[in-house]
């Protein structure tokens, strides 16, 4: 049994370790209502401009067809976007995106991919695209507490330069859904092309007066349409983030508390069988006197 000396030490080991997840904990709860927020009013955006997209896609353009609403034959060139958080203690929110990348990459790996192109956002999916040896052509790391579109749209551009010149055949975006405060969900949707079956399909169709001329606004509204799914995606990652760590830190500091409590229990069965031990030696001695 350890001695009363070195429990005491552990008890104020965990005792310090709780004061730092408990301060994690009150953090992360401060910032993820700033995050749900950001996120909460990004989301009416994001679907108008869905919704518009999914029009265009069913529209009759004569003439014109963008290469984001052109559908490939066959896939054989794919790039990936996986978003991740900068740092850790967030419970299993970086691991389970992670295992939905993988699957998606043995998935396309079977059905015949010759080529996989990946674009990195946020350190811990960098970090692990790096160890799994995939082709990372970008990538964005220590994005702070709020997501500025004008730092993700540079790396996420080369993807999206590298399709319109027919070099990739599918762009997927991999995040984690925020759910609630208590679930996220780890999703993994096609970026490009947008198709009418990935949009959804309107009730009717809508005929368009466009100024100055189509190719314009579609060129403008599609490349926005594109930029307003990277930003939600990342939007919707961060406010995961914190919730999940707010969780996680809870339970980190309500076990250590349980730690604590267990330990002081040994400390003080250590220490009475130490007295109990004395006595025992005292009237032994007194006897033999």
């Amino acid at each position: 049994m350890a001695s009363g000396k070195e429990i005491r030490t552990k008890i104020k080991s965990v005792q310090n370790t709780r004061k730092i997840t408990k301060a994690m904990e009150m953090v992360a709860a401060s910032k993820m209502r700033k995050a749900q927020d950001r996120m909460r009013a990004a989301r009416p955006y994001c679907e108008k401009i869905r919704q518009l997209a999914a029009h265009l896609s069913h529209a009759d353009i004569i003439g014109y067809e963008h290469p984001f609403l052109v559908q490939k034959e066959q896939i054989k060139r794919v790039g990936l976007i996986l978003v991740t958080t900068d740092k850790g203690l967030c419970g299993g929110l970086n691991t389970n995106v992670q295992r939905v990348a993988v699957n998606a990459l043995k998935s396309w790996e079977s059905s015949g991919v010759t080529e996989i192109r990946t674009c990195c956002i946020g350190n811990k999916g960098f970090g692990f695209m790096q160890r799994l040896g995939v082709g990372i052509v970008s990538h964005v790391v220590q994005l702070g507490d709020k997501p500025a579109l004008e730092r993700l749209i540079g790396s996420v551009k080369v993807l999206v330069d590298a399709f319109q010149n027919d070099e990739l055949d599918a762009i997927y975006v991999a995040y984690t859904r925020f759910i609630n405060t208590m679930k996220q969900e780890p999703v993994m949707e096609q970026l490009l092309p947008l198709t009418g079956d990935k949009l959804g399909t309107p009730d009717r169709k809508w005929d368009y007066i466009y100024e100055p001329d189509p190719y314009a606004v579609i060129d403008d509204m599609l490349v926005r349409y594109v930029e307003a799914l990277v930003y939600q995606s990342v939007a919707e990652n961060m406010a995961s983030e914190q919730s999940a760590r707010m969780v996680a830190m809870k339970a980190a500091s309500d076990n250590a508390k349980n730690v604590i409590g267990e330990l002081q229990l040994v400390y003080n069965k250590t220490r009475q069988a130490a007295i109990t031990k004395e006595l025992n030696e005292i009237v032994g001695g007194a006897a033999a006197v």
